[in-house]
């Protein structure tokens, strides 16, 4: 499941996907592990980060990334293994890339979900095991 995923959906995702690609809230997570008992099936799951802290944009701040981290997993016992950022528009991607690759790093994951049809490439080369192509595949968005 890629993109933004409501509460009040998780009980029709958790049968249909194997992967949530936008963990980012506490209430988003204790609603996931709500229903994965209920299902008894565990998704793998990326945190959503924010790197710039952008209005606009959901995802947890890089500052509070590591308390986010050890909830999920050690009270909602999520299966978390990776980290997904979108990096600022108009923005080289390239350190934002470098930096969550970092971030991901440091708690010990080994995946990365980054990078979108137009900046797939960086992403590889920066470390992603996911990327987001969509447009590439369905076209531009009306």
């Amino acid at each position: 499941m890629i993109g933004k995923l409501q509460t009040n959906k998780v009980k029709h995702v958790i049968p249909l996907f194997d992967y949530i690609h936008s963990l980012d809230n506490l209430k988003l997570a204790e609603k996931i592990s709500q229903e994965q008992k209920k299902n008894n099936k565990y998704l793998k799951i990326f945190i959503q980060v924010n790197l710039e802290k952008e209005e606009q944009k959901n995802g947890i701040a890089t500052n509070d990334l590591k308390q986010f981290y050890e909830i999920c997993v050690k009270k909602f016992n999520l299966n978390i293994i990776g980290l997904m950022c979108i990096p600022p528009q108009n923005k080289p991607v390239k350190p934002f890339f470098l930096e969550i690759r970092k971030l991901n790093k440091v708690l010990g994951l080994a995946e990365l979900s980054m990078g979108m049809s137009a900046d797939y490439l960086e992403a590889i080369e920066c470390g992603a095991t996911f990327v987001r192509v969509g447009s590439q595949i369905f076209g531009t968005r009306n």
